[in-house]
């Protein structure tokens, strides 16, 4: 049996003013980090430009690196029904750029993904950022947004890679 083809993963930590991405390619049962950032929405853009310049963001990446799949956080309960709006428009936005793009997209809860990164559901986000920075071999643990974006990505990365 052959060798499987390069699978490209791109993970996104949606959000309105502070979105991680983070793309990383999984060769055989070899996961390398290919790209992270955090795309920065300044709090005097409206919102709608916000969503704009996230969306055109998303595009650019889509189109630079080619990914097979676009990885997030499924939706979750929050108690501020504003932010939950919000992380709905943001979330919005990713899934129309992957659509528009011809690129599946895969959900996990937040605790799947910690679960799958540090092995507990409820780790800190210290404790991701740690075991991506491992995991990726990176030389110094990545922002916040682009661990937890990078998390996302592994976690599919795993479920592809498992028996």
């Amino acid at each position: 049996m052959g060798e499987r083809a390069d699978v490209v993963i791109l993970g996104v930590d949606a959000s309105l003013r502070c979105t991680g991405l983070a793309v990383v390619q999984l060769r055989g049962s070899s996961l390398s980090a290919v790209h992270h950032e955090v795309v920065r929405n300044s709090s005097r853009l409206s919102h709608g430009e916000c969503l704009l310049r996230l969306y055109r963001r998303l595009r650019e990446v889509i189109g630079e690196h080619h990914p097979s799949a676009v990885v997030l956080e499924s939706a979750f309960y929050r108690r501020n029904v504003r932010t939950a709006i919000t992380l709905g428009e943001a979330r919005g936005v990713v899934l129309a750029a992957a659509a528009e793009s011809g690129v599946g997209v895969f959900e996990y809860s937040p605790r799947e993904i910690k679960l799958a990164m540090v092995g507990s559901g409820a780790a800190h986000k210290s404790q991701v950022s740690y075991m991506v920075q491992g995991v990726l071999s990176l030389p110094s643990p990545p922002p916040e947004d682009a661990a937890d974006a990078f998390a996302a990505a592994i976690c599919h990365a795993h479920r592809l890679s498992a028996p």
